[in-house]
């Protein structure tokens, strides 16, 4: 065992590092020396890992409630005001409920399984490219990192526009002559940057995540009081039929389910888990019970009600659908951005923690002298690249349909169940055949949602051009 020594005002820290796939060593700590890890963690310095992996990035640190915060505001965040759209207009209510039902259950579940694969025979995995590596080969490790980080930078594209839209939305209040959307979407690029230079990885949050939870009940309260109300007293009859031809609706119905499983899962459940305390799976599963309860029936229920409220016609951004009173719109609006600033960083976090890793110096401080400049300049690149194509390509709405069915289908579902296949060789012969059941019918899902999303984009090309004021 190679014994790595790292100062703390306290002791002498010891961190166990062995080979990738060697088993692991049974390391016990006293509760000084935990004291001593959180302590140092604080200052932002880089960590060696478990596993023979090293990271920028702080890991055994967070309570589950903290996690659980993370997962309930992110998954809420502005991205639901869209959700009505994308989710339930293609698919009507009844196939609309069916889907939402059914892609949440087999998330959760999938995502459960997940979670209790942070420890393989005795080895920890904190990156999920490296527990698809180790198990499946180097293809499999690229595979699955390219993938996530296809997610996750379109994920934040979709985030800069989102506030983008919100800022927009509330200069149109202010004003007879709103200023165009790139503009908006440049303001939202430097907000997120500042943000993820002050606080720059997922355990530095911290009591952000309590402003994000207030933020996110206010918005969403003061978004379904006027949403109802606007369904109460509408005197037209609304109409819940999707619409075009039977093939047309097919296709956009497999474009929804994209939708509902993209509102679900980011695919990056092991980075997540890699910064909770001990008991890693255990506390990974509470915080899943956290988001597919409360967090549910927050996204769900907006989505359901701005369709129940507005019907087919709803708008792609729904404070766009809302009759009033305008402080209501302008504080929706406020409100989405702000906590958008909060919700991003931690579907980005992996990113930055893989640069950081990469480029900094890890025996000193993430903000440290040494680092700052390096800091400064790899996240600058960031997000002027994801600005400027999101301001670019303001049509997130299809490209997001792409996203969940060619990547974060097989992330999602297929992926832990080929694990569980591997991994539980003795299972019964019914759970290996539940989890082929699961491959096989994910897998035909998976053509069937990108051929639907890809036919999308086609049919939509002549209405896409180059910094669009959408």
């Amino acid at each position: 065992m190679i014994i790595i020594f790292k100062r703390t005002p306290i002791l002498v820290r010891l961190y166990p590092i062995y080979n990738h796939r060697s088993k692991a060593i049974d390391v016990l700590k006293s509760e000084t020396e935990q004291k001593g890890n959180m302590e140092g963690d604080l200052k932002g310095g880089g960590l060696a890992l478990e596993s023979g992996l090293v990271s920028a990035h702080t890991i055994d640190r967070d309570s589950w409630r903290q996690v659980g915060l993370l997962l309930v505001t992110g998954y809420s965040c502005g991205y639901i005001l869209s959700f009505s759209n994308l989710m339930l207009v293609p698919l009507g209510w009844t196939w609309g409920i069916i889907s939402l039902i059914m892609v949440a259950v087999f998330t959760a579940y999938s995502s459960w399984l997940l979670a209790g694969f942070h420890f393989v025979n005795g080895q920890r995995f904190i990156r999920y490219r490296d527990l698809m590596g180790s198990l499946f080969g180097q293809e499999m490790f690229y595979l699955t990192w390219v993938a996530q980080v296809l997610i996750l930078l379109i994920t934040n594209m979709g985030f800069i526009l989102l506030g983008g839209r919100a800022l927009k939305e509330i200069n149109e209040d202010f004003g007879d002559t709103p200023l165009r959307l790139q503009y908006f979407i440049m303001i939202t690029g430097a907000a997120y940057f500042v943000f993820s230079i002050l606080v720059p990885t997922i355990s530095s949050m911290g009591k952000w995540l309590y402003l994000s939870t207030v933020l996110t009940f206010t918005y969403i309260v003061i978004l379904l009081a006027v949403v109802i109300k606007d369904g109460l007293k509408s005197n037209r009859v609304i109409d819940y039929e999707a619409r075009g031809n039977n093939a047309s609706k097919i296709f956009n119905g497999f474009c929804a389910i994209s939708a509902i499983i993209a509102c679900n899962a980011a695919g990056i459940i092991p980075e997540i888990q890699s910064t909770l305390r001990m008991p890693a799976v255990k506390n990974m599963r509470k915080a899943l019970h956290l988001q597919f309860s409360v967090g549910l029936a927050f996204y769900y229920g907006v989505s359901i009600a701005g369709y129940w409220a507005y019907g087919s016609s709803v708008s792609e951004y729904l404070p766009a659908d809302l009759s009033g009173p305008k402080w209501a719109r302008i504080l929706i609006n406020s409100v989405v951005f702000s906590q958008s600033i909060i919700s991003q960083h931690a579907f980005i976090a992996p990113v930055h923690e893989a640069l950081d890793t990469k480029f900094l110096k890890l025996d000193k401080g993430i903000h440290s002298r040494e680092n700052i400049k390096r800091l400064l300049s790899v996240r600058a690149l960031l997000f002027t690249v994801n600005t400027l194509v999101a301001a670019a390509l303001p049509f997130m709405g299809d490209f997001v349909n792409l996203l969940g069915s060619f990547l974060l289908i097989p992330l999602t579902f297929l992926f832990p169940s080929m694990i569980f296949i591997k991994v539980k060789r003795e299972a019964a012969k019914i759970e290996k055949v539940w989890h082929w059941a699961i491959i096989v019918v994910f897998s035909l899902l998976t053509v069937a949602t990108t051929v639907a999303a890809v036919r999308l984009i086609v049919n939509n090309v002549a209405k896409y051009y180059l910094f669009a004021d959408t």
